[in-house]
Formats: structure tokens, sequence, C-alpha cells
């Protein structure tokens, strides 16, 4: 993730500290140099600067360190470095030589080294700089949250109508219809359950991994009769029932397989769902056979933006969200932290 990426406030900052820092050079070297020279050294440092700084927390640092190669990312940083401390001082001993400001002498390698160690303060400097950026990178991320948090509960708020009265009015409801059609009934029921879980169970943090089950199979048993021929629908399910996680995570995917991949035309309509709970991961995946495109949408869309919107805030980089749409298939993965 580019974590300059949206941020106005932190270009601005670093806007202001590159002013800062080119100005402060320049004036520093001024009385002593000239403002030839002082120029020179101040553009070339600057711009080595910002090769080391960017270089660093832009590609290096989330190319290898935040992938756990420490090893490669070492040896890159290592390499980096001399390869970017040669440059200035070959640069600036070229400039130097061609507005006349030094005689010419022969550079070897040994003399361009010397350059490499003021590199090594900038690139200590450039963790600081990213642990910064990402400090409110953060903080702007904790605002829209908890921005988006009193959104949702005030859409919740007036949502709930006087919810256990329509509870109640279901399982009258329910009571009356079982008597003359238990099938029908029973679609009552989850459909109650489905509008106890929004109340009572999707404000929470997380929910026991059974109840969202629960949730989904509900769900799904409604969405089964809107298929004028069915659906065959294989959920695998192995997991410890006491493992919580945030409500409402999965079903993106179980509802982009009623949306867009099911052929309510077809008789045949096979779906595959499993969840699994394996090394420390919960691992989630569904494949159906892709609908016709004149059908409905394409699937993903919006929803699955969101959902990644909404692992990253959950899980940092620690998620793995793939999504295929080759061949005949169209198959979601989800991997999640528990």
């Amino acid at each position: 993730m580019n974590i300059l990426k949206y941020r106005p406030g932190i270009i601005q900052l670093q806007v202001l500290i590159w002013v800062a820092v080119l100005l402060l050079i320049f004036f520093s070297l001024l009385p002593m140099d000239g403002w030839q020279k002082s120029a020179i050294y101040t553009v070339v440092n600057a711009l080595s600067y910002a090769i080391i700084i960017y270089g660093n927390i832009l590609i290096l640092y989330p190319l290898f360190y935040q992938k756990r190669k420490f090893v490669w990312y070492g040896i890159t940083v290592a390499l980096f470095l001399v390869v970017t401390g040669a440059l200035r001082g070959y640069v600036t001993i070229l400039l130097y030589e061609y507005f006349s400001l030094m005689k010419p002498w022969p550079v070897d390698f040994l003399v361009l080294l010397g350059y490499v160690p003021g590199g090594m303060l900038i690139y200590v400097l450039s963790l600081i700089f990213r642990i910064a950026i990402a400090y409110f990178g953060l903080k702007q991320q904790t605002e829209e949250i908890l921005l988006q948090k009193s959104q949702a509960e005030l859409n919740l708020l007036k949502s709930q109508v006087q919810p256990h009265f329509l509870f109640n009015v279901l399982n009258n409801i329910y009571y009356r219809v079982y008597k003359v059609d238990p099938a029908s009934a029973g679609l009552i029921e989850r459909l109650s359950d489905i509008m106890r879980y929004f109340v009572d169970e999707s404000p929470k943090d997380v929910v026991p991994v059974a109840t969202e089950v629960a949730f989904i199979e509900n769900y799904m048993a409604l969405e089964k009769i809107r298929i004028r021929h069915g659906a065959h629908i294989d959920f695998e399910k192995t997991y410890n029932p006491e493992l919580r996680i945030p409500p409402m995570l999965l079903m993106t995917f179980v509802e982009n397989i009623f949306k867009h991949g099911i052929d309510k035309s077809l008789k045949q309509n096979h779906v595959h769902i499993s969840l699994v709970q394996q090394d420390g991961f919960l691992l989630f995946k569904t494949s159906n056979r892709k609908a016709d495109p004149a059908t409905g949408d394409q699937p993903g869309g919006f929803g699955i933006v969101n959902l990644t919107k909404r692992l990253t805030m959950l899980y940092g980089t620690k998620f793995e969200l793939n999504v295929d749409d080759e061949g005949e298939l169209y198959t979601a993965f989800l991997k999640i932290p528990v």
C-alpha cells in the first residue's frame, strides 16, 4: 500500500520539510563556498537524500522488509547506499570541474566511497520519516473509522424502529403459517433470525463464527426461493466453535454468488463454499460457475472494493484476498488471521 497516496496533508508537510532542508544547506555553505558551489552541493545532496528516503520507504521497505525478506532487504539497502553515495560524489565533482570551481583531478572508487557514510545517516532518517508518515496516516485512518462507525450507529438507530415489535409479529405469523405450511413457516423463521442478526449481532466488533455461518445459511435458504430450479450448495465447515470474527466479513462473497453466479434459467447451479480454520488462519473460499453476463452485472464491483478497505482497516497487510475471474468459474479466496 502506498502510504503517501491520497494524503494531501502529509504531502504538504513533506514539501515544507524539503524547502527547509534546501535553504538550510544552501545558507550554511554560502559564506564559505559562494553561491555557485553552495547551489550545486545543495541540489545534488538534496536530490540524493530524496532518492535514499523515497527509494527506501516506497520500494525497498515494502518490497522486502514488509514481506519478511530481511536478508534481501539488508543486501539491497547496502548496495543502494553504495551506489547512491558514489553517484552523489561523482556528480558533485563533475559539476565542480565543469563550472571551474575546482581543478580537475583523477577520481577513483575509494574517493567516491567517502560519500557513502553520509547516506547511511539519511537512511536512518528515512526510517524515522516513514514512521512519522505512517503515524499521520494511521491517525487519519482512525478518524475515518470513527466517522464511519458513528454514521453506521446513526443508520442503525434509524433502522431500529421497534425491532422487537417486528419480531413478535413474525413469530405470530410463523405459528399461524406453520399449521398449514411448515416449509414456509421455516422460511419465516429464517427471515426472523436474519433480522435479529442485523439488530443484535452486526453492531458488535466480533461475533462467534457459528453465528456468522448461521446467518449465511439463512440468507442462502431465502435466496434459493428465487431460483426456479434451485441450486446445489456444498458448504464445507471446519473450525473451532469458540472462534470469533468481525461480523458480515464473509457475506460479500456469498452475496456475489446469488447476484452474479446463479443462472435462474439453468437446472444445474453448483456452488462450493468452504470455511476452514488452519494454522492460525481462517480460510474462506467460494467457487461457482459464472452466469450469462446478460443476466446481471459482473461479479465483484464495489462489494469487493469495500471489503478490501475494511480488511485493511482490521488486519493491515496480514490478510490475503484473491479473486479469480478467468475461465468458466468465478473463485474468491479470503485468508485472515485468527
